[in-house]
């Protein structure tokens, strides 16, 4: 019988195989960064009642286009048959994405508000235009402003 010796720079080899590709494995992909995409500001704090996004607003980007949202941050707008929807509000940070049904575009946001959420200074981008999954086209910013900002942000409705 012969007893085959392996080489000790092929053990340590082998032994750390199965590490690095389980970190390798585990590792969230870096998507914005790599189709062009904003990354999203990390937040830290205690997620905030949704309620304070509900009423409408004033989106500027270019032209002021009317945004009317709802108790959970999700709404409608006019131009080409738009949603948002809310993925998080912490820290006055408003993360989400768009869609856009007439035009058969979607994309994300994120809004960084004042600290009395009568305004905010937002960026958005393109995650989809029809077909293409990975845009390159840019996106840009815009404003938000509370319409009929007479205390509304401070104020919460009672739950059922």
């Amino acid at each position: 019988m012969k007893i085959y010796m392996i080489p000790s720079s092929w053990k340590i080899a082998l032994v750390s195989l199965p590490l690095v590709l389980s970190v390798a494995c585990t590792s969230p992909p870096v998507m914005h960064e790599e189709i062009g995409q904003p990354s999203l500001p990390s937040t830290s704090g205690i997620p905030q009642d949704r309620r304070v996004l509900a009423g409408e607003w004033d989106y500027e980007d270019g032209a002021v286009v009317t945004l009317t949202l709802d108790e959970q941050g999700n709404g409608s707008y006019p131009w080409k048959d738009g949603r948002f929807v809310t993925h998080s509000l912490s820290d006055h940070v408003w993360q989400g994405m768009w869609i856009q049904k007439e035009n058969d575009r979607e994309g994300g946001f994120t809004v960084q508000f004042s600290p009395d959420f009568s305004d905010g200074e937002g960026q958005w981008w393109y995650t989809r235009i029809e077909d293409d999954r990975a845009p390159t086209q840019k996106g840009g910013t815009f404003r938000l402003t509370r319409k009929n900002s007479s205390s509304a942000a401070n104020e919460t409705s009672s739950a059922p």
